[in-house]
Formats: C-alpha cells, structure tokens, sequence
C-alpha cells in the first residue's frame, strides 16, 4: 500500500473513497425504490417512424420540394440544351466548317462545366437546407414526445431500443398527438435556393 503524506490523501485511495461513497448512495437507492419500481411506466418510441410518418415530417418534405422545384427546372432546361448541342454537334460536325465546329465543342465543354457545377450547388443547398429543417422537425419532435410523456404521466420514455414489447411501444399514439398538431414547418433562409 503507498504511503500517504500527511495532510495529503493519495489519488488512488481518494478515487477508491469516492466509487465507495458511490456505491453505497446507488445501493441505497435502489433498495429504497425496489418496491416502486413495480409501477414505473416506461415507453419507447421509434424516432425513425415519427420521421418518417409524422405530419409535420411530410410537410418539411413537400415545403423543400416547392422551394426548389424552380432551381429542378432551371436545370433540367441546362440539361436539355446542352443535350440539343450535343446532338446537333454528332448529327453535323463532319459538314461543319472548323471554326463553327470548334465553337460548338467549346459551347458543349462550357454547358457540361456550368450544368455539373449548377447540379453541385443545388445538392449542396438542397442537404443544408434539409439538415436545417430535420433540426427543427427533430425538436419539434423531442417536444411533442416530452409533452406526451407528461401528458400521460410517463416515468421514463426511450428512443430507439434494442428490444422492446409492443406494449411499451408508444409510437403510434405519439403520432396521434402529431396529427392534433399543425403539420406546417416554417420556412426560413427559403432565399437560399437562388
């Protein structure tokens, strides 16, 4: 055993004190609550589902889609431009003259590099936007469960279980208590979709 220095306990022998103290404060407590626990209730809901079901879920979705279904056109326009110049670059070249048909291919080169760097830009807009909105459903959602929980007099109400009956399963009534609620999202920075 080390030695301790007056005045001074060592860290392992405080660290042993503190698991001991610990120990017998968690010991303590679970003797005290044993008997209550027989009426703990406890529910699990199934974060995915409500993502996914939820009103207010489908309504983030269809906000998202209207807010860049211009951007959607403006590039599938891209698309089909830069595909009529393809087409009449492999239907005319051999009768072009050099300088027109080096134009073309320049004109094609350029189409390829603005609609690729459009498309990127739109993805990346489109996955900010959406982290956005998924961390305020996800919120939203985290309420809506605490309030259920409260509503109902829940002790403990966990997400995502390994294993769990359908008689703790309380996804189905949480998504009940969504529909009640307003489906719509807000929607701010919609400027960002150019």
């Amino acid at each position: 055993m080390m030695a301790i220095k007056s005045g001074k306990p060592s860290t392992i022998r405080a660290r042993f004190l503190a698991s001991a103290a610990l120990a017998v404060a968690l010991s303590t407590v679970a003797l005290g609550t044993a008997d209550a626990q027989s009426g703990l209730k406890i529910g699990v809901v199934n974060v995915v589902r409500l993502l996914e079901e939820s009103p207010q879920a489908k309504a983030m979705t269809a906000a998202l889609q209207d807010e860049f279904a211009p951007r959607q056109r403006e590039l599938q326009a891209m698309e089909r431009e830069l595909q009529q110049k393809q087409e009449t670059f492999r239907r005319d070249s051999s009768v072009m003259g050099e300088e027109e048909r080096l134009n073309l291919e320049r004109q094609i080169r350029d189409g390829q590099r603005d609609l690729q760097r459009a498309q990127n830009e739109a993805i990346e807009d489109w996955n900010i936007r959406l982290n956005e909105e998924r961390g305020k459903l996800n919120r939203l959602l985290l309420q809506q469960v605490q309030q259920y929980a409260r509503d109902q007099k829940y002790d403990l109400v966990v997400a995502d279980a390994l294993y769990f009956s359908d008689a703790i399963d309380i996804t189905g009534e949480v998504l009940e208590a969504l529909q009640k609620q307003p489906a719509t999202t807000s929607r701010s920075g919609s400027g960002s979709s150019r």
